[in-house]
C-alpha cells in the first residue's frame, strides 16, 4: 500500500465522518421539536416501547449490512440517551 491509498482511504473515512455529524445534527434537531412537542403535550420525554422498536429495527438493519448488532445497539442507545436527557430538560424548562 501507497501513502497515497492510505491517504485516499482517510479521505473516504474523514468525508463519512462529516456526513456522520451533519446527520447526527439533523437527527437532533428533529428530535428537539419533538422533545418540545412532548413538553406542550404533556407527554413523557422516554418512550421506551419505541426504543425498543428502534433498538430491534437497527439490530436487523445491523444485520443485513454485515456490521455488528451489538454494537449498532450500543450507538443507538447512546443517541436515545441523550435525546431523553434533552426532552427532559425541555420538559422541566415548560
Amino acid at each position: 500500500m501507497t501513502d497515497e491509498t492510505l491517504a485516499q482511504f482517510r479521505q473516504s473515512i474523514d468525508n463519512i465522518d462529516a456526513a456522520l455529524v451533519f446527520m447526527l445534527a439533523e437527527r437532533f434537531r428533529i428530535t428537539k421539536a419533538v422533545g418540545r412537542y412532548k413538553a406542550t403535550e404533556g407527554l413523557p420525554p422516554a418512550d421506551p416501547a419505541r426504543e425498543e422498536r428502534q433498538i430491534a429495527r437497527l439490530r436487523r438493519l445491523a444485520h443485513e449490512a454485515d456490521l455488528d448488532p451489538e454494537f449498532s445497539e450500543k450507538f443507538l442507545r447512546f443517541i436515545i440517551d441523550e435525546v431523553i436527557r434533552h426532552h427532559e430538560r425541555l420538559r422541566d424548562e415548560a
